[in-house]
C-alpha cells in the first residue's frame, strides 16, 4: 500500500534525524533503495561510530511482518551488530512470537510506534 511506503520512509528519515546525536554516521535506505550495504544486506538504517557499524535498524509495517521477514531478521542479526526492529505497537505480540520461533527473542531489540490522530 502506498500510504505504508510513505509512512515507512518518513519514519526512517525521522529516526535518522533523531539518532544523529548518538552516532557519527548514519546511512539509510528508503523503501526499495539499495544504496548502502551492510554485510550483503540493505537495512533501513546503518548506525556507525567512527566508521564502525554499531547497529542496524529495520522499520517494519503491518504489511511487512511475516515469517519470511523473520528469516531476514535472523540472517542480519548474525552479522555481529545489534539489530533493532521498529514495529507498530499493535504488532508487538506477533513480532515477539516470530522472534521466539526464530530463537531471536533475547538478541533483537524491539521499538514500537503508534500513529494517532485526535480530531476535535
Amino acid at each position: 500500500m502506498e500510504s505504508e511506503k510513505v509512512f515507512h520512509n518518513w519514519l526512517v528519515t525521522h529516526l535518522k534525524n533523531r539518532l544523529s546525536r548518538q552516532y557519527t554516521e548514519i546511512s539509510y535506505n528508503l523503501d526499495g533503495e539499495n544504496k548502502y550495504e551492510f554485510e550483503g544486506f540493505y537495512p533501513d538504517l546503518i548506525l556507525k561510530n567512527y566508521g564502525m557499524a554499531m547497529a542496524v535498524v529495520e522499520v517494519e509495517t503491518d504489511e511487512s511482518i511475516n515469517a519470511e521477514r523473520a528469516k531476514h531478521w535472523k540472517a542480519i542479526s548474525q552479522k555481529g551488530v545489534k539489530l533493532t526492529l521498529m514495529i507498530p505497537e499493535k504488532a508487538k505480540s506477533k513480532v515477539t512470537g516470530l522472534l521466539w520461533d526464530m530463537g531471536l527473542a533475547a538478541e533483537v531489540a524491539v521499538g514500537t510506534y503508534d500513529l494517532r490522530v485526535n480530531m476535535p
